[in-house]
Order: C-alpha cells, then sequence, then structure tokens
C-alpha cells in the first residue's frame, strides 16, 4: 500500500504528501481521533502529527512513528518544518484560508494533489473486511433486539436510541452515521432521522442504522410494520424486495455498478415504481459510511474483489408510505457474500 502511494507521490512531483481527511489519516495510523492529526508520507518516512493531549493515546494507538508538536507552535508550523521542498496537499480536504496560511509558513505554494489514498481504500484488507463483519454483528443484533421493544406509542427517538444504546454496550465503538427511524407518513423520506412522531399501530417504520468497530462501520436497513401491513405497504415491500434480490445475485467481480443500479429499476419499473425510486442503488463502506464505490446510473465504477458495498433500493411515495431494504455485501473473487444477516421477510410485530 505504501508502495503504491509513494508511486502516486512520485508521479505527482512532490516529494512528501500532507494527509488531512480524517479517514485517510485513520487508514494511514490507526489513530482513533484523527480529526485533531495530521500524516506527512515522504519517499522514505510516514509519521502521524498531533498535539500533547494525544501524546499517550498516540503512543498506544499509532501503527506508524508519531510526533508531538508543543502549545506553543501551530500545527501548519510544525508542518512546515518536517515538509519537504515540494509539499502536496489533499484537495478535497483542506480550506483555502488552511492551504493559504500554510503556504504562508513553507515559503512556496504546496501542489494541490487529487486524493491518492481514496483508490487504495477500495479493496479491503483481509484485516478490514474483519472489523467490517464485527460491526455488521453487531447491528444484526441491534435488530433482533429491537423487534422486541418497538410497539405502538413509543417515540421514534426511543427507538432509535434503543438501537443506539445496544451497539454501544455491545462493542461499537460509535455509530457508523445518525440512526434513521421514519415511521408512518414519515417513512417516504429516505433521510428521516428519528424525531419525537410516536409510532402508531399499522405504521410502516423504516430502521437505517449502522455501528462503528475500531474504525470500520457498517449498513443496514430493515422495513418493518407495526401491526398488520396494508395492503399498499404489503405490495411495495414485495416489490422492493424483489428489486434488491435481483441486483444483490448479480454482483460479481467485473460488473458494472450502474448495471447493478439498472437491474434494481428495471423491477420496480414492472410494478410501476421506478419514478419513486429517488437515491443512487448503493455506495461503498469502510473507514466512511459513504466511500468509492458508488452504485448509480451515472457511476462509470466496475466491482473487484474486496470491495465493500450496499445494495439498497427503495420506494418512496412523498407524504404517504416508503420501503427500503439495505444489505451490506463483500465482493469476493466467483460472486459475492451478504454481510447482513437479519431477516429480509416481512416482520408484521
Amino acid at each position: 500500500m505504501l508502495e503504491k502511494l509513494r508511486n502516486s507521490l512520485q508521479e505527482s512531483g512532490a516529494d512528501s504528501l500532507l494527509v488531512s481527511n480524517p479517514a485517510n489519516v485513520r487508514y494511514l495510523s490507526g489513530f482513533s481521533n484523527p480529526s485533531d492529526a495530521r500524516v506527512i508520507v515522504s519517499a522514505d518516512e510516514i509519521f502521524l502529527v498531533t498535539d500533547g493531549r494525544y501524546i499517550a493515546q498516540a503512543k498506544a494507538e499509532s501503527k506508524i512513528e508519531y510526533k508531538i508538536f508543543s502549545i506553543d507552535t501551530t500545527l501548519n508550523d510544525f508542518v512546515a518544518k518536517l515538509a519537504g521542498k515540494k509539499l502536496a496537499v489533499e484537495a478535497n480536504y483542506m480550506s483555502l484560508s488552511s492551504y493559504k496560511e500554510l503556504n504562508e509558513k513553507l515559503g512556496y505554494q504546496a501542489l494541490v494533489a487529487e486524493d491518492m489514498i481514496a483508490p487504495l481504500r477500495l479493496i479491503k484488507t483481509e484485516h478490514e473486511l474483519e472489523q467490517i463483519r464485527t460491526a455488521a454483528k453487531i447491528a444484526d443484533d441491534a435488530f433482533t433486539h429491537i423487534l422486541e421493544f418497538v410497539k405502538p406509542g413509543l417515540k421514534e427517538v426511543e427507538v432509535a436510541l434503543e438501537l443506539e444504546h445496544f451497539m454501544r454496550v455491545n462493542g461499537a465503538e460509535g455509530l457508523a452515521f445518525e440512526t434513521i427511524a421514519a415511521s408512518g407518513y414519515r417513512s417516504s423520506m429516505p433521510h428521516g432521522t428519528a424525531t419525537d412522531k410516536k409510532i402508531e399501530s399499522g405504521d410502516i417504520l423504516t430502521l437505517d442504522f449502522g455501528a462503528n468497530y475500531q474504525g470500520y462501520n457498517s449498513d443496514m436497513t430493515r422495513t418493518i410494520i407495526v401491526g398488520k401491513a396494508s395492503e399498499q405497504a404489503d405490495k411495495l415491500y414485495h416489490a422492493v424486495l424483489e428489486a434488491q434480490e435481483a441486483a444483490l445475485k448479480a454482483v460479481a467481480p467485473g460488473m458494472a455498478t450502474k448495471e447493478l443500479d439498472g437491474i434494481a429499476r428495471s423491477v420496480l419499473a414492472n410494478h410501476d415504481l421506478a419514478k419513486y425510486f429517488s437515491h443512487g442503488l448503493g455506495h461503498g463502506v469502510g473507514i466512511d459510511i459513504h466511500e468509492a464505490p458508488r452504485l448509480s446510473s451515472t457511476s462509470s465504477d466496475v466491482l473487484e474483489p474486496n470491495m465493500v458495498i450496499t445494495i439498497e433500493p427503495g420506494v418512496y411515495i412523498p407524504g404517504e408510505i416508503g420501503v427500503r431494504i439495505e444489505d451490506l455485501v463483500f465482493v469476493t473473487s466467483d460472486g459475492y457474500e451478504t454481510v447482513s444477516q437479519s431477516s429480509k421477510k416481512l416482520i408484521q410485530l
């Protein structure tokens, strides 16, 4: 991995790279407070840079050498002293004001480079896959738990908090993202994070959540009925499930992600529902909850073994009802492995 990164650095014309994207910092170092750290990579060195609050933490966590800057200096002053004659910075993760300040400290204009690390993160190592698998297991267990908890009269936020509490006490470092718990008409909101709306008997309830385990995320959506499903809910659910399973079965190395998206849309079109599928089929998952590859009609990405993706078609009729079903999936050398193990049968509580 470092050899590929250094080759990219050489090709850019720089002799060192300042890594400031927190996901990339954690990927290279293992440090769990990456927003308060940077990594510098050169042809023969790689080290973490952080401040005095993290001396003990850097020693315990960083898998690379670390350097601590003192309270009487600034990060940019410290970086300027360590940088080579031609420093590159990540174009997608540095503000203009910080870039201008760094250039003043350097005495020259740093090279603005495209992300050299994101392409390396596309293909997961066995260790990364195991971290993600553990995160997915925590989420699966949380779903099993929440089925015993949900009942009419509870607020959406109470359900979300119970999911979050279960994941934290069962090994999650944190949440992969803000939990979505959207009931009744709010299920038509793809990003309907939990509110104080009370769940009513007969409501459809969409739960989209994930655990973060040692820096790696999981992502799963299940839609359930609190009570008995209406005819409309039953129809939508099984149409989405058909689309989800059709796309899932087509996952394989060499598959264009836009073709997977098209498979799901074709199934929904057969049910006259494609117009209500308002987002892409899925996305990559790793240190970031949304990373490459993208699964959409406009994506040029192609699947490779050890990519981690979601397959999550949805149908959302504004102001009425919505259904989404999402699995976390590993691309294997000969197909796929479904990591999300929770049942996708229509659950009526």
